[in-house]
């Protein structure tokens, strides 16, 4: 059976650190997993700001998940995008899947760096300049994660009927180097991995899907080569009545023209 692992990313891990898990099962964090005060001046290796990391792996997959806001913070940021952000509407509020066009199951904003474009499901999105909050936001991942990023994409899901389908974060314009960093606010939904090689009835393998519970205030980081081997999806979760905000941070290419 496939395995994933998670557990603390310190500077040093040994093999008592390592929580094996099966990938059936849902990993859900919880909130009060907190840094000592004796542990917040700790090196934190390659990370530049000491929050408690986690680890999750599984084959070909590499991500870090930790409580990036406390409660309180995550609740100002979330009223605080609500009133800053304008999302898509129209034709920008759609998307092209095997040549059809369909209404995105959810709301989509897209800022950054001057002059910037982001193409995805064959659409074209320009960045909208920065907001206050979004800078901020951006400024605290990047002393987290000590990666620098220069677009974000924004979704707002009302409740648990707006959902997000498998794909994958692999365009052309994304620096394959970087990670892309996913921060939570609002409702906490559901994300599952599913390898490449186990979709669908033709799959050439049997490996589990790897399900987390992205909570209120988070920063999941996707590290290479995660995009390349696995899809993500948001799945629809009925019971879910509130909003959820999620802002992945991407490092775009410069064009060289």
């Amino acid at each position: 059976m496939n395995k994933h692992h998670l557990y603390e990313k310190n500077k040093c891990l040994c093999d008592d650190d390592i929580l094996q898990r099966s990938p059936k099962k849902q990993i859900k964090l919880e909130e009060d997993e907190s840094v000592n005060d004796e542990d917040s001046d700790a090196d934190v290796g390659e990370f530049s700001h000491p929050i408690p990391w986690q680890k999750l792996e599984a084959e070909e997959l590499d991500c870090d998940y930790a409580l990036l806001f406390s409660k309180g913070e995550a609740d100002d940021l979330f009223t605080r995008l609500e009133e800053e952000v304008v999302y898509s509407a129209g034709d920008d509020a759609k998307v092209q899947v095997f040549g059809k066009v369909y209404n995105i199951p959810r709301k989509q904003a897209t800022y950054g760096d001057t002059g910037l474009t982001y193409t995805y499901s064959g659409i074209t999105r320009s960045a909208s300049p920065w907001t206050p909050t979004l800078e901020y936001i951006r400024e605290t991942v990047t002393k987290a994660t000590g990666q620098t990023f220069n677009f974000v994409l924004i979704n707002r899901y009302k409740d648990g009927r707006d959902h997000m389908g498998e794909h994958r974060d692999d365009e052309k314009e994304l620096d394959p180097s970087c990670p892309i960093a996913s921060v939570s606010l609002g409702a906490a939904r559901d994300f599952v991995f599913r390898h490449r090689d186990s979709r669908g009835k033709g799959s050439s393998r049997q490996i589990e899907p790897v399900k987390l519970e992205l909570a209120h205030g988070s920063l999941l980081l996707m590290n290479p080569p995660t995009n390349t081997f696995w899809y993500h999806s948001l799945p629809v979760r009925k019971k879910v009545l509130s909003p959820r905000i999620n802002l992945t941070f991407r490092r775009i290419l410069l064009s060289r023209n």
